[in-house]
């Protein structure tokens, strides 16, 4: 214990080994998850010679824990924070679907694009370069990230826990039959008692909350209740039976965990690729990803009280670089770009401040890998109850935006608004970003705009132009 507290000086930080290590369970049975859903988005693209789908599956599932336990143990040992890494959801989606079985592209080359914003990531790290750019949002655009993140986990757990569903009018509703809903019950149930140990300082609060929800979980699917996942189309709502635990029908195999058809394919996918259309993808996942991370390190370290008085992360170039070696191996390995999880929070409200929190999540990865469904035996349902208790206290921090000057509330605004309902925190950022020099322009305070954030700005409006014009496609 006293060699722990001295190499992640755990006195420097207020906090004690006991309190690192809840935070660091808190954190992975909140993002576990990824273990089972980005094999299963991964998969709709990869494809191995000689490996049943299963097979494939698993293999994906390995590659994915693999990665996140090295992005994470990076972040650890060298940045010592208290940050989890992994595939990255959106990134993944955008990999399986749009690059791979919507432009084409081989998985190969898909993976060879990873890997080489990967490395752009770890020399941008070296030199300063993605510090630099992340200085240079405005003021209230990092102070906003906090709350947009918070609304941002909100849809998230909400959806999760069945209590918010889709529909075709009002885009989003109340669950129409909430009474009858089995997931719906019990995570809200699961929700408030959190909420009640949470308020009572209760330690560990937000973790026994997802135990005592399993619980339920499973006692509820012992008795034969099944889960009704909600689809509204055309006013009427539609059901499909599910577990309530949520567990896969997945055969685990030695075959499986062999990995060496995945790792090294990207230079394969190096051979006869178009320049143009590979440079417009591997620009694709190095924008999302480098403004993805950012917001994340921003919002969360916000929660921890890392910012200082401009609101930056002193040092935070030793994050980042976890975050690129993580993409990095990942590619190399057989996964998309790795990046910081925002579920991290989680861990940060239990008291995580060190890097022993980042170590406790890399080994339970590392652990889940001799039973790779042990990740999964947590329903999605009940590990993101944490995500809306985080939402709630992510709030908090919205009081550090000047309101009352409209070129701070503005872009704060637009900051907060455009993450839930666009799905994406680097879409928040880009509304904030573009807009902090226009409102100043307006205002009559050149004087007040960075050189550099007129060029943020005009990279984001590129961006966006790229990824919604069929420039992308028509490239291919």
């Amino acid at each position: 214990m006293g060699t722990l507290e001295q190499v992640f000086d755990l006195a420097d930080h207020d906090t004690d080994v006991s309190t690192e290590i809840l935070a660091g369970v808190t954190t992975f049975l909140t993002m576990s998850y990824i273990v089972v859903v980005n094999p299963a988005i991964l998969s709709a693209a990869i494809s191995v010679n000689g490996r049943t789908t299963g097979q494939t599956i698993q293999m994906l599932a390995v590659v994915t824990i693999i990665s996140a336990a090295v992005a994470t143990l990076v972040m650890a040992l060298y940045a010592n924070r208290p940050f989890a890494q992994a595939p990255g959801l959106g990134l993944n989606a955008f990999f399986a679907f749009t690059v791979v079985l919507g432009l084409g592209v081989p998985w190969q080359t898909a993976l060879a694009a990873v890997v080489v914003q990967g490395v752009l990531f770890v020399l941008l790290t070296v030199v300063g370069a993605r510090e630099y750019l992340i200085k240079l949002f405005p003021e209230p655009v990092k102070f906003a990230v906090g709350g947009g993140i918070g609304l941002f986990l909100a849809i998230i757990g909400l959806e999760a826990m069945h209590v918010v569903a889709s529909d075709p009018a009002t885009f989003l509703q109340f669950n129409p039959v909430f009474a009858t809903d089995p997931i719906a019950i019990i995570s809200v149930l699961g929700l408030f008692v959190t909420f009640a140990l949470y308020a009572a300082d209760v330690p560990g609060s937000i973790l026994l909350g997802i135990v005592i929800t399993t619980v339920l979980s499973y006692g509820a699917s012992a008795l034969g209740y099944t889960a009704r996942n909600p689809q509204v189309a055309e006013g009427v709502s539609l059901y499909t039976p599910a577990s309530l635990t949520g567990q896969t029908d997945v055969v685990y195999s030695a075959a499986g965990y062999d990995i060496t058809p995945l790792v090294g394919a990207f230079i394969e996918g190096l051979s006869n690729v178009d320049a143009l259309g590979f440079s417009l993808i591997v620009f694709t996942f190095f924008f999302v990803d480098f403004f993805d991370t950012a917001g994340t390190l921003t919002g969360v370290s916000q929660i921890a009280g890392f910012l200082d008085e401009d609101g930056n992360l002193p040092q935070m170039d030793r994050p980042l670089l976890a975050d690129a070696i993580g993409t990095t191996v990942g590619g190399i390995i057989g996964t998309s770009t790795v990046t910081t999880y925002i579920e991290s929070s989680t861990g940060v409200e239990e008291g995580g401040r060190t890097g022993l929190t980042a170590l406790v999540v890399a080994l339970l990865f590392l652990a889940s890998l001799a039973l790779v469904p042990l990740a999964a035996a947590v329903p999605l349902h009940a590990s993101h109850i944490a995500l809306v208790v985080v939402a709630v206290l992510m709030l908090r921090n919205i009081v550090d935006i000047d309101w009352d000057d409209l070129s701070h509330a503005i872009p704060a605004g637009l900051t907060i608004f455009i993450m839930p309902f666009t799905y994406s925190i680097s879409y928040g950022i880009a509304a904030g970003i573009i807009a902090y020099p226009v409102v100043k322009l307006a205002q009559r305070e050149r004087g007040d705009i960075h050189a550099g954030q007129w060029v943020l700005a005009a990279a984001f409006v590129f961006y966006f132009f790229v990824r919604t014009s069929g420039l992308l496609a028509g490239a291919l």
